[in-house]
């Protein structure tokens, strides 16, 4: 990951106001407020040695078209996708030069334009992750509006979007927790509640903490269900427990985790799965599975492909699911869950605007807890 060269640090300490040559160079962007109109900054993605790196522009302020909302950004947050992209793990070359980086963010709208209802100056929203997937199935249409790595995406003072692709967060919460949830936490909402059905008392598996599973744990106790979490960090496995967590098993510790899964719930099984492993997962959670029980294929962490063992599923009268975010009616959903349990998602760490490179750094050390935040 590209780093910025230490004999340059004084002069952004100093800042443009004395060096206006430095601005003129671009070594150092000068913060301008987005409510002052003309330009406001923005990263972007730029083609590196390896990858991407993420470059501060300032670029124009957009505005507000017919049907569109203006949003001053006040936190984002990231997801694996995040740093995927960064390090070009996709492939396809150039994909994400000059796009904006980030899906999920939150903020206050500072003006609308003709004909637009469902929002108002003032207002406090967040952007959908899918800006065309608004309700029912996905269209192919709906699925490529995914923001992240082109103009939809978050990491930039102010954003334009139609009005559509905005939902009211919880009164609850900050912009910081709000900015949590357009992704990790509607792919645990929508595996759990939509595709699984959940119901108080079922035994929830989720693997790992981050975002996602800590999602799952957090929702699944609001729920009365019995979450049951993985992790290599027995550290994290106690702050799981006082979250709610009804059981754990350390991985590292034990590589046949799923026979202490299972034994955990006096050899019932558990009812819902939330696989964000993939490769080296999939195959352990089913052994764990229970009757009639759900698995939500979400994520790749140790590798996509995997087949999946239809026997394993039939004689047991499983179900599984894919699941890939999901629509701003299921964001609408969740939130009104949110709102009657008073649901707060857990933040591991909160990085300023001029040090994201370093939030992307601290999510590729792997260390964190939940969610990593940006605030703008």
């Amino acid at each position: 990951m590209t780093k910025h060269c230490d004999w340059l640090s004084p002069l952004r300490r100093v800042g443009a106001a004395y060096f206006p040559w430095v601005l003129a160079l671009g070594i150092v962007s000068q913060p301008i407020a987005a409510e002052n109109g003309g330009t406001i900054r923005q990263y972007q993605f730029a083609p590196a040695t390896s990858g991407y790196q993420l470059v501060l522009k300032q670029v124009p302020r957009p505005e507000a078209g017919a049907g569109e909302v203006l949003v001053r950004i006040k936190a984002v947050s990231l997801n694996r996708r995040d740093l995927n992209m960064l390090n070009n793990d996709y492939g396809g070359e150039d994909a994400y030069s000059g796009g904006i980086p980030l899906s999920d963010g939150a903020g206050e709208v500072i003006a609308v334009g003709e004909n637009v209802t469902r929002h108002k100056v003032g207002d406090r929203v967040a952007g959908i992750f899918f800006e065309r997937w608004i309700a029912g199935p996905p269209s192919a249409g709906a699925l490529e509006s995914d923001r992240g790595g082109n103009p939809g995406g978050m990491l930039s003072e102010v954003i334009v979007t139609h009005e559509d692709g905005l939902v009211a967060i919880p009164e609850h919460l900050s912009y910081e927790e709000a900015a949590t949830l357009p992704c990790a936490a509607l792919t645990a909402w929508v595996g759990l509640f939509k595709r699984g059905h959940m119901r108080p008392g079922q035994f929830v598996l989720l693997e790992g903490t981050g975002g996602v599973s800590v999602f799952g744990l957090i929702f699944a106790a609001a729920a009365g269900a019995k979450p049951i979490i993985t992790s290599s960090s027995d550290d994290k496995l106690r702050r799981a427990m006082e979250l709610g967590a009804f059981g754990t098993a350390n991985y590292r510790q034990n590589p046949d985790w799923q026979v202490e899964v299972r034994a955990l719930t006096g050899g019932h099984g558990v009812d819902q799965v939330l696989d964000v492993g993939g490769r080296d997962t999939l195959g352990k959670a089913l052994e764990a599975l229970a009757y009639g029980g759900h698995v939500a294929l979400i994520g790749g962490l140790s590798g996509y492909g995997s087949d999946i063992p239809t026997d394993s599923l039939m004689w047991i009268n499983a179900t599984a699911s894919g699941v890939y975010v999901g629509s701003r009616e299921d964001f609408e959903a969740m939130n009104a869950f949110i709102s009657e349990h008073e649901v707060r998602p857990l933040i591991d760490r909160v990085f300023e605007f001029e040090r994201a490179q370093d939030a992307f750094e601290y999510m590729e050390g792997g260390s964190f807890m939940g969610k990593i935040v940006i605030r703008m």
